[in-house]
């Protein structure tokens, strides 16, 4: 029988003190981080950039197939990935957290082992945060800050006519390893005895359950001196945020299927479950990778480079986004993806 120890038996800043020991700073910008009234950052003639997201029990994950290590890297993923959209590097983050008497320490300890290995990843502090009762589930709150050049700041707004689109990565596998784990889970509350079939599964499955934020990328423009002229992450599905670029730019989208990326996986797996992949490419979200748009004298620097695809190009039709299929139709593009209020 796996230990339990009773948050209660510890308090809060006996918890507090059990999740933020050890925690050491990296960042020369983090002057003090955990243990103080608040954190101390550093002045810097960079610009800032801060971020919020938070994740709710039973809206943006169910726990009953999502490990609470995976579930605290996650956490901190979605968080750099919005930074990294913002063609900025993060440097700091808060985690608050509320939590039902459901959990243990044990279980906090998990999500944090999570937490911590993100932090290690992207090379970033946790420098604070809250933690508190919840009655209605695990909430996580993470707030990321992150700096960036102000002549290197990527908005949504600046898409210019004849630029070129770009995608990271591959699209829409998060969405196929939602299906499968939630197939999973029903086939598994229909007989308990059940073992989950994800072998077959598992690149979509990780795509969902512990997605990566694209900093690679945002290092390598970086070092080719290439300032994308709109970014953003591709969380809520592609058609979602070509929407904004158009919007926000004041411009129109081409996107061409034959260019879009998407893994045989995911392929596969969407055709097994009678589900259209392009549709799922669209329309899926989580995949946290990123978009963006590069001048066409930058084309030459990334030509050759083996994860971003280029999809389509900046037309001078405000707020319409195209989508040209393999057979040359025209099919206006629509978002059809995660809406957060959607009845």
């Amino acid at each position: 029988m796996e230990k339990r120890t009773e948050i209660s038996q510890l308090g809060e800043f006996g918890l507090i003190e059990r999740i933020g020991g050890g925690v050491k700073l990296v960042n020369e910008s983090s002057v003090k981080g955990i243990g103080d009234d608040a954190a101390v950052l550093a002045a810097s003639e960079k610009q800032r950039v801060v971020t919020t997201d938070m994740l709710l029990e039973g809206v943006h994950f169910d726990l009953s197939y999502i490990p609470l290590h995976h579930l605290g890297y996650k956490a901190v993923a979605v968080n750099v990935s919005d930074v990294a959209a913002m063609n900025a590097v993060p440097k700091q983050i808060t985690v608050s957290i509320g939590l039902s008497n459901r959990f243990s320490v044990e279980a906090v300890e998990a999500l944090y082992k999570g937490i911590h290995a993100a932090c290690k990843s992207y090379n970033v502090d946790l420098i604070g945060g809250d933690t508190t009762a919840s009655y209605s589930g695990l909430v996580i709150s993470v707030t990321a800050i992150g700096e960036v050049d102000k002549d290197s700041v990527s908005l949504r707004s600046g898409a210019k006519k004849g630029d070129i689109l770009c995608a990271t990565g591959d699209l829409g596998g998060a969405y196929i390893g939602l299906q499968v784990l939630e197939r999973e889970k029903q086939e598994f509350k229909a007989n308990p005895q059940m073992q989950p079939k994800l072998d077959n599964y598992q690149y979509v499955v990780q795509r969902q359950l512990k997605p990566d934020a694209r900093m690679d990328i945002i290092h390598e423009l970086a070092e080719l001196k290439i300032v994308p002229g709109s970014m953003i992450d591709v969380s809520d599905g592609l058609a979602s945020e070509l929407l904004h670029i158009c919007r926000q730019s004041d411009v129109g989208i081409q996107v061409y299927e034959e260019h879009l990326p998407i893994d045989k996986q995911t392929y596969d797996t969407a055709v097994e479950f009678g589900l259209d992949p392009i549709t799922c490419v669209m329309n899926g979200g989580e995949d946290y990778e990123l978009l963006f748009t590069i001048r066409q004298d930058d084309y030459e620097k990334l030509k050759k480079h083996p994860d971003i695809h280029f999809i389509g190009y900046v037309t001078e039709h405000a707020g319409k986004a195209n989508l040209i299929t393999k057979g040359g139709n025209v099919v206006e593009i629509k978002a059809q993806g995660f809406n957060h209020f959607k009845k």
